[in-house]
């Protein structure tokens, strides 16, 4: 293994410069910085970075605690989160829940073995406040993203879920639906709660009855398609005068299984039913009408998220609480259609 006196040795100065250029010491000449990088290069030295965490008090490694990756939506904030700690000199050592609290609880563990610095998390439920309790205590820093927790103090990044779902409803409206039913996420995440709120407020401030038998509740990212499929054979094997003629589904993977089941009933997206939902779907020829969405800025989200995190980490002079509620856009696409009574 090369050491920092096999580096000195090459480049002809003492193993104290060396550490000097590794830790980015400054009064340091250039044609000597320049030879101990270019030994470090030539011997293929890499820095032990637990021994310099334990002189900095810094790993340079920061967590983020995502609930699923597969999901476009998640993606987008991983890269832009990681894109905006590279650029600053950090690792982001990342992590996916698939929505289930026992994995987060374990990847929380991991995270605290590792010593991150700071920790950006898309809770999975309300009850993740505990465990951002137990980095508290370690002095961690901890940033929320997409998604709130009611009792946390800290800095927060998410979308409107609120207003996207308004004026998805507000579109159905306009295009004749007065029927709409709402497929939901849980009622334990906060963005449920918030688009379930907007559904229901724009209907009444249409003058509009919310009916109990439209609104369902599924896991957000889908495991069990059926949940869906039965779910939408239900709505659509209602009485003919309450038959919705509008789904709002609560995110992109709900959207999906609503237009497969839709078309397994042997009925066509918009022609029969309207679907509106939030979060880009990607782009694949078997979903032609691509959905009328609430847009999120995903990758602005994440970026923002880290910004927050490594300025913590810094110590940087911040106000107590930032809160930062980014707006959708709305995209209107062929799912959904104009219907007249």
């Amino acid at each position: 293994m090369v050491t920092i006196y096999d580096i000195a040795k090459k480049a002809n100065v003492s193993p104290m410069t060396v550490s000097r250029v590794i830790n980015k010491a400054p009064n340091i000449r250039n044609e000597t910085r320049e030879k101990v990088e270019i030994a470090i290069k030539e011997l293929g030295y890499i820095p032990n970075s637990a021994a310099r965490s334990l002189i900095s008090n810094q790993t340079k490694t920061l967590g983020l605690i995502l609930t699923d990756i597969s999901n476009p939506f998640f993606s987008k904030i991983a890269r832009g989160a990681e894109d905006a700690a590279v650029q600053r000199g950090y690792r982001v050592l990342m992590s996916n829940t698939d929505e289930d609290s026992e994995k987060e609880i374990n990847y929380i563990d991991m995270m605290l073995s590792a010593r991150v610095d700071g920790v950006l998390i898309a809770p999975t439920s309300d009850k993740t406040l505990e465990q951002i309790e137990r980095f508290k205590r370690h002095r961690i820093p901890v940033v929320l993203i997409d998604r709130l927790i009611e009792g946390f103090s800290g800095d927060y990044v998410v979308g409107d879920s609120y207003e996207g779902s308004r004026k998805l409803v507000e579109h159905l409206i306009d295009n004749g639906h007065h029927n709409i039913a709402l497929i939901n996420g849980p009622s334990n995440v906060s963005t449920a709660r918030e688009r379930k709120r907007g559904y229901t407020e724009t209907l009444k401030l249409n003058d509009l009855p919310v009916y109990e038998h439209y609104i369902s509740e599924i896991d957000y990212r889908n495991v069990e398609e059926d949940s869906a499929k039965i779910i939408v054979d239900r709505l659509i094997k209602s009485e003919p005068e309450k038959r919705p003629t509008a789904i709002f589904a609560a995110n992109n993977f709900i959207a999906i299984s609503v237009m497969k089941a839709v078309r397994e009933l042997g009925l066509q997206v918009p022609k029969d039913m309207s679907v509106v939902c939030f979060d880009e779907v990607e782009p694949v020829a078997y979903f032609d009408p691509f959905f009328t969405v609430a847009a999120q800025p995903a990758n602005e989200m994440g970026k923002i998220g880290i910004q927050f995190l490594m300025e913590r980490v810094e110590q940087k002079q911040v106000n107590n609480q930032r809160k930062v509620v980014l707006p959708p856009d709305i995209h209107i696409r062929k799912s959904t259609c104009k219907i007249s009574y």
